[in-house]
């Protein structure tokens, strides 16, 4: 399993680095944001992606900054998930995905989510 994950992430993290989602038409729009003219927690994820694979740290923090903000967290999951985390590291898998922290993480979202279409 562990394998296909890490496939999988070059692979993405190859398209990421070579293809600008900003003038591609090969990434996906937000529905969302087409819908309702506000964006989503997620908006602007990609160039974010595409910035901090170039190295441009400023301009992946201003298309999304709570998910710049949240790559080691999601890392820290893909760890325990998939390459043996969970057996090493019980009481981190509990504290940090556990059901209080899958509140808190909902709350964090739901508040940038808010924050980032008044600001």
């Amino acid at each position: 399993m562990g394998a296909a994950v890490i496939v999988s992430i070059a692979a993405a993290l190859y398209i990421f680095y070579t293809f600008d989602p900003k003038t591609q038409p090969l990434f996906p729009r937000c529905p969302f944001l087409l819908v309702t003219g506000y964006e989503c927690p997620g908006c602007g994820s990609q160039r974010a992606i595409h910035s901090l694979l170039h190295f441009n740290i400023g301009a992946a923090l201003r298309y999304n900054a709570f998910m710049v903000l949240a790559l080691p967290y999601i890392l820290l999951g893909i760890y325990l998930e998939y390459f043996g985390g969970k057996k090493r590291f019980p009481r981190t898998v509990k504290f940090f995905f556990g059901r209080w922290s899958a509140v808190m993480v909902l709350i964090v979202i739901t508040a940038y989510w808010i924050l980032r279409n008044l600001l």
